[in-house]
């Protein structure tokens, strides 16, 4: 039995193209391709797939992915190395409902908040590697620094505004507004401000590529269903990049 690649992008919500190019790069040749050139992919593929998402989700790059599948001779072994991780994650959310729960029985009773426990469980460290792998150990460290020397209300705020803006790409891919109209362009130009204040980003640097990265970022958001998600998914992100891709060529 095998699927078809549209029906492996659903089960896996990701997208054709994003099989596309793991095929492109060896990560995830189809079991087999049809006489209409379409790929199709067995069992066997389908575990590959999870171990690539998984890896994905460890903040692996893609390249990386490839070096740890290439030396992994047991699937067992690796799976069983997969597992160990996701019941640590599941143990880290656990620990973030549990602050959130104790934060709003605090807020709700007026009670003294406990600083102590409100962030128990939340790591901005976990996307180290992958960022030094992107854009350079020196593009996250300098972000470490501007993290950790927010304030609560600092962190708050921008989080809110990083959500804000998030819900407003959302909102204007549902209502079908066009990649091109002012109001999608206003968005961007929001967008490329709001990466502009985050240290360590071409964004941020004088002289850096600001066009390329804007749109490297575009198309990161569509292959990357831990981005996409963000904007309400493929169809969503498919609009950020599209807005991003016609205000880099105007304005960048």
């Amino acid at each position: 039995m095998d699927w078809s690649i549209q029906e492996v992008a659903r089960l896996a919500g990701t997208t054709s193209r994003t099989l596309r190019h793991y095929d492109d790069l060896g990560l995830l040749p189809p079991s087999r391709v049809g006489s209409n050139g379409y790929r199709h992919y067995d069992q066997a593929s389908l575990v590959r797939l999870q171990r690539i998402l998984l890896l994905r989700e460890l903040g692996l790059g893609l390249p990386a992915i490839g070096e740890v599948l290439a030396g992994e001779a047991s699937e067992v072994h690796a799976l069983a190395g997969h597992l160990e991780w996701l019941r640590q994650e599941q143990e880290r959310l656990a620990r973030q409902i549990a602050s959130v729960e104790k934060t709003m029985h605090a807020v709700e009773g007026g009670e003294q908040i406990m600083a102590h426990d409100m962030f128990d469980g939340f790591d901005h460290t976990q996307y180290r590697e992958e960022v030094t792998e992107r854009w350079g150990a020196d593009a996250y460290e300098r972000g470490d620094r501007w993290w950790r020397g927010m304030g609560d209300a600092e962190r708050t705020a921008w989080q809110a505004r990083t959500a804000q803006l998030a819900a407003d790409w959302a909102d204007a891919a549902t209502r079908g507004v066009d990649p091109a109209s002012v109001e999608a362009q206003a968005l961007a130009k929001r967008h490329v401000e709001w990466l502009t204040g985050i240290p360590g980003t071409p964004t941020a640097a004088p002289g850096g590529d600001v066009k390329g990265y804007v749109l490297g970022l575009g198309e990161m958001y569509v292959a990357d269903p831990r981005f996409a998600a963000n904007y309400g998914g493929t169809e969503g992100a498919g609009f950020v990049r599209d807005a991003l891709r016609v205000y880099a060529e105007a304005a960048l």
